[in-house]
C-alpha cells in the first residue's frame, strides 16, 4: 500500500498528510471488504515497527489515564489540526456488539490543538495496545509537540475514521450523554470513561470544550 510504502521510505520527514495517506489507503481496505472491527492485522501489515528502537505513542483518550503498560518516559504534547469527537463506538470496552458504547475518536478541523499524553514505548508493546485499540483504530504518524518544552517528534496515534464499522459518527451532546450513560462493557461503564478522561484534562489544565460539554450533560442524567 502508498501509506506503508511512504511510511518505510520517509519516516524521517512524515507531514501531517500522511494522515490522509493512512486513511486512503484504510479505504481502499474497506472497499475490498478487508477491514472489519478487528484492526490487528491491518495495523501490522500498514505500520511494522519491529526496525524501531522505540516509538512516540499519543494518547488523547482512555490512554491520558490508564496506563496499562510499560514504557520508557512520559511526556505532555498536542497535535495540530484534530479535535475530540464521542463519534466512535465500542463494542468490546464501554459496550457490547449489542449495545455499544461512545467512545473518542479524532476529526480534522484546521487550526484545532488536542492536547494529550506522549509515551516513548518499544515496538513489542503494540502486541498489547493494537489488541486495546482493535476496534476501528488504524495506527497513524504525525508530528507531535512538546507541551511544556521546545521542539517536537514523529508520533503514533490511533485513528477512528468513518469509514470503520464500528464508527457512530455525531449527535447531539444531549443524545451522545444519553448513550453514554445507559452503556456498560467488559471494562466497565461508559460514564466512567467520559468522567475520568475530563478529569484528567483538568489535572493538565487543559480545556476541551466537546469532553466537558458531554460531563456536564452526563453528570445531570447520572444517579
Amino acid at each position: 500500500m502508498l501509506a506503508a510504502v511512504h511510511y518505510r521510505k520517509q519516516l524521517a520527514t512524515i507531514k501531517p498528510e500522511y494522515l490522509k495517506l493512512c486513511l486512503k489507503a484504510a479505504k481502499e481496505d474497506l472497499e475490498q471488504g478487508i477491514m472489519s472491527h478487528n484492526t490487528i492485522a491491518l495495523n501490522k501489515q500498514h505500520q511494522p515497527l519491529d526496525h524501531l528502537d522505540s516509538v512516540w505513542l499519543f494518547g488523547y483518550g482512555s490512554l491520558i489515564y490508564k496506563t496499562d503498560f510499560a514504557y520508557l518516559d512520559a511526556k505532555p504534547a498536542c497535535i495540530y489540526g484534530w479535535q475530540r469527537r464521542f463519534w466512535q463506538g465500542s463494542h468490546d470496552h464501554r459496550g457490547t456488539p449489542d449495545a455499544p458504547g461512545r467512545v473518542l475518536t479524532l476529526i480534522e478541523v484546521p487550526g484545532a490543538r488536542c492536547v494529550g499524553m506522549a509515551y516513548q514505548v518499544t515496538p513489542d508493546t503494540f502486541e498489547h495496545l493494537d489488541h486495546r485499540e482493535k476496534n476501528g483504530y488504524l495506527r497513524v504518524f504525525t508530528p507531535l509537540h512538546w507541551l511544556h518544552e521546545s521542539g517536537e517528534t514523529e508520533g503514533v496515534l490511533y485513528l477512528a475514521s468513518a469509514d470503520n464499522e464500528a464508527y457512530l459518527g455525531p449527535a447531539s451532546d444531549a443524545e451522545i450523554a444519553a448513550h453514554i450513560a445507559k452503556s456498560r462493557g467488559p471494562s466497565g461503564p461508559n460514564s466512567e470513561y467520559v468522567l475520568k478522561l475530563a478529569q484528567a484534562l483538568r489535572d493538565m489544565n487543559e480545556h476541551d470544550e466537546h469532553v466537558f460539554a458531554i460531563e456536564r450533560q452526563l453528570l445531570v442524567l447520572l444517579p
